[in-house]
């Protein structure tokens, strides 16, 4: 299975609180190309987990579309959205425990994620296979009680991805674990990435994971609010040409300050009108 690209237009998601509607997203428009190792990041609230949701398919926007390879899931059956999840989308959620059966050894944890795709007659490896991938062959037999948290996380992994799923989508995946375990998951996972062309999307709050990533992506008030690609940051003209601008432009910028685009050769400037803002 190779990686499954991601496409949203205009996504929208408006959800009910204390009798009134909050929008979650507002006009999300998002590529991710097929084989792509991505981080989502972006305050608590931002959408970011919302985002991360829909694209799972757990439920449906408001407005929007939403493509994951040639399937369209925001117009998906709910019988199309479980088969889709069986076989090709694997979504990892914050806290290992979350993911497994307490009761069952991780080789067993791995078999039953991977019965539907085998009863669909997809080649799976065996779950010894996808424990050694991820560096943890002794585990396999072993109680989940017995293991450390990087175990436990890896194993979460190995859970996710023994379906050889065409992506993969981590919610925090190293937010519980000290640095070493932190960085192993980090490494295991752009390992699958390279290795079977695997497009991961990962959401994180930690600096460290973000500066490791290729491409991040900051949701900020529920829109793209700026791109990292290899270390630089960028802000994102949107499609209704809305444009956010970096944290440390915002600081010196108060709300309601009125400024004007410049063209200086191949380039803007941005100008505060001296000491005017929507109020006078």
């Amino acid at each position: 299975m190779n990686g499954l690209a991601i496409r949203t237009h205009g996504l929208v998601h408006i959800y009910h609180a204390d009798g009134h509607d909050v929008a979650a997203l507002s006009g999300i428009d998002l590529d991710v190309g097929a084989g792509e190792l991505m981080g989502l990041l972006g305050p608590s609230g931002s959408g970011k987990s919302t985002l991360m949701s829909l694209l799972a398919g757990l439920f449906r926007p408001s407005a929007g579309k939403i493509f994951v390879g040639e399937y369209e899931v925001s117009a998906a059956s709910t019988k199309e959205l479980d088969r889709l999840k069986a076989t090709h989308v694997s979504l990892i959620l914050q806290g290992a425990a979350r993911n497994l059966l307490p009761y069952a050894t991780p080789a067993a944890n791995i078999r039953f994620a991977q019965h539907t795709a085998r009863l669909a007659g997809m080649d799976l490896p065996e779950p010894e296979v996808v424990l050694e991938e991820l560096g943890i062959p002794a585990v396999a037999n072993r109680p989940l009680s017995r293991l450390t948290p990087g175990e436990l996380q890896l194993v979460a992994m190995a859970v996710a991805l023994g379906t050889r799923p065409g992506l993969v989508l981590a919610d925090e995946p190293t937010s519980q674990l000290d640095h070493d375990a932190r960085d192993r998951v980090l490494e295991r996972l752009a390992r699958i990435n390279r290795t079977h062309g695997t497009t991961v999307v990962l959401v994180t709050h930690d600096p460290h994971v973000a500066t490791f990533l290729p491409r991040t992506v900051t949701i900020r008030d529920g829109r793209i609010g700026g791109e990292g690609r290899s270390g630089e940051e960028y802000a994102v003209v949107t499609a209704d040409g809305f444009l956010p601008l970096p944290h440390h432009v915002r600081d010196n910028l108060p709300p309601g300050t009125l400024v004007r685009f410049h063209p200086a050769g191949d380039h803007y400037e941005l100008v505060p009108e001296q000491g005017g803002t929507e109020d006078g």
